[in-house]
């Protein structure tokens, strides 16, 4: 997929657990699990807001577009 998660990455810089995210976003830890490891197919723009304002970011910090490696 073209767009990448960098929820982790986030996290890091923030210090912020998965729990202690997860409690702020009101979302299940299994739900935020799935996101920060890139397996989400889709995020809800409420979800995304969530967590931009628990981690004091922007969109931009956490979803990446990465064009996709077309085997030659």
């Amino acid at each position: 997929m073209a767009i990448v998660i960098n929820l982790d990455v986030m996290m890091a810089k923030r210090k912020k657990g998965l729990t202690e995210l997860a409690g702020e976003v009101d979302i299940t830890l299994a739900n935020l699990s799935i996101l920060k490891n890139n397996k989400a197919k889709a995020v809800r723009l409420s979800t995304l807001d969530a967590i931009c304002r628990a981690l004091d970011c922007q969109p931009g910090d956490i979803l990446e577009y990465v064009e996709d490696q077309k085997d030659e």
